[in-house]
């Protein structure tokens, strides 16, 4: 996998030989499943040699299952590893809520002998991971045919709210985390209202978070079936309460080959969300390189998505209409970012 022209990425070790033919284990964590792979860099980029998946909460660590893996595989004198994790990374430390475990680089070089061990936020991870994507790999809602120079937005709806940015240096891109998941959820309209109160009585604090994730969409339904009063057919009544399947799939199925209403409620209300956020972040960030939007939810309700009112509902702005309607939006089809991504990183960001 090497880099794609569109994301001219700072990594200033690229033209370095010492770290060429590397070794590096890169790790993504995430609450319900941790995905671990074995690289090798070379030429700019890095190839995959092997890739598992292990059920996070069957360990009591990452070590263990970091351990596991390199049992399995046989692995002798790893050079790097590289972690991506689901919350804020501080001096090399990270306690990601979501996983109820600690994480320290130090700790990885002293049990593992690891000579250099880098940890980052998922959606950084993500950001430099998407730098390897192929085109085929960027389905465009709007766009004048390639990226524009200027920072970049990331938003990612999944198990969590994941956002993240690209800052434009006037030659690179430079990915950055942020936690603008947890900023709090405003409403607009008086059914809004009446959709914030429902869950400030469920949360105190209503963050974006609660809306735009796999929690977000389920709490979009519950408050059409429980509040609203949209009915819900006894058949998909007793396929949620199961519990057997994917929430959203399920979701989605439904809209789609169904026709069940409040599930395409459900759906068209999360997308008209996923819009408004996508313009805040936009904004914030003055992203006038282009929006990406990634994660586990726009890949699984692609299909549903109409692009043309995503745009407009983007674009709807007190006074920045002009700039946000210039702005190229990308879905990114492919899942394995965060991964690849803290390798890469991991291979190339020091000089």
């Amino acid at each position: 996998m090497n880099l794609n022209p569109k994301f001219p990425l700072f990594l200033p070790g690229v033209k370095n030989s010492n770290n060429h033919n590397v070794s590096i284990i890169g790790a993504n964590l995430r609450e319900d499943i941790t995905t671990i792979a074995y690289y090798i860099s070379g030429n700019g980029g890095i190839e995959t040699k092997t890739q598992k998946k292990y059920s996070t909460r069957d360990y009591s660590s990452f070590s263990d299952i970091l351990k596991q893996f390199i049992e399995e595989e046989q692995l002798e004198n790893v050079k790097r590893l590289g972690i991506s994790v689901p919350g804020p990374v501080l001096n090399g430390k990270s306690s990601p809520a979501r996983l109820g475990w600690s994480f320290d680089v130090e700790e990885y070089k002293t049990t593992f002998g690891f000579e250099d061990v880098c940890m980052l936020n998922d959606q950084e991870a993500a950001a430099y991971g998407i730098g390897l994507l192929e085109d085929s790999d960027l389905d465009a809602i709007y766009s004048s045919g390639h990226l524009e120079k200027g920072n970049v937005a990331i938003l990612a709806p999944g198990n969590g709210l994941g956002e993240a940015g690209y800052f434009f240096d006037g030659k690179y891109l430079r990915p950055f985390a942020t936690e603008g998941g947890h900023s709090e959820f405003s409403p607009r309209t008086n059914v809004e209202v009446e959709f914030y109160q429902f869950l400030n009585n469920i949360y105190g604090i209503v963050s974006w978070e609660n809306v735009l994730s796999k929690t977000g969409l389920f709490n979009i339904y519950r408050f059409l079936r429980d509040v609203k009063r949209h009915p819900e057919p006894e058949w998909l009544s007793d396929k949620l309460n199961n519990g057997d399947g994917n929430f959203t799939e399920e979701i989605f199925r439904a809209a789609i080959e169904d026709d069940v209403m409040i599930c395409k409620i459900a759906l068209d209300t999360f997308v008209e969300f996923l819009a408004r956020e996508a313009n805040n972040l936009t904004l914030k960030l003055k992203a006038t390189g282009g929006l990406l939007i990634t994660g586990d939810i726009p890949q699984a309700i692609r299909k549903y998505i109409d692009k043309d009112k995503f745009y407009e509902k983007f674009k709807i702005s007190d006074k920045m209409e002009d700039m946000l309607k210039n702005i190229p939006i990308y879905l990114i089809n492919k899942d394995s970012t965060n991964i690849d991504g803290v390798a890469l990183y991991t291979a190339y960001y020091k000089d």
